[in-house]
């Protein structure tokens, strides 16, 4: 029953505070070509049976960015951060694996794509190493 609780936490699980400030990258690609496989195997301190907040940094025009945050808020994304030139990031907390980790990034390529934009990566974070991995 295990893979049960894994899936149904999947998305939108609050184990974790996405505004932590000790959160640190333990994973993450910029690169369009580079499987999502491949960023988990090379990644470090990644503890993959815990929470993530995985961020999706993306290039919107400024004019867009209210629909792509609304329509990424329908899948328990969050804004995370955005300037006003074309930059944003939305993120989720969630577990994280290759294939969720590729599908994500495949939403949001087909979602910025359709708001006239690109996304550029994507970034997993957890607590730095000694740190409690989960919200007490």
């Amino acid at each position: 029953m295990e893979w049960v609780r894994k899936l149904l936490r999947r998305g939108g699980t609050t184990e974790l505070d996405p505004g932590r400030g000790d959160l640190v990258v333990v994973a993450s690609s910029f690169d369009d070509a580079e499987a999502c496989s491949a960023a988990l195997a090379r990644a470090e301190n990644w503890a993959a049976d815990q929470p993530v907040v995985l961020r999706h940094h993306l290039r919107i025009p400024p004019k867009q960015m209210e629909a792509v945050a609304l329509i990424a808020a329908q899948d328990g994304y969050e804004l995370a951060d955005y300037d006003y030139d074309v930059n944003m990031i939305l993120r989720r907390v969630q577990i994280l694996d290759a294939l969720h980790c590729s599908q994500e990034r495949s939403r949001m390529a087909g979602l910025a794509q359709r708001h006239d934009g690109d996304a550029l990566g994507w970034d997993a974070l957890q607590p730095a190493p000694g740190q409690p991995k989960e919200k007490k």
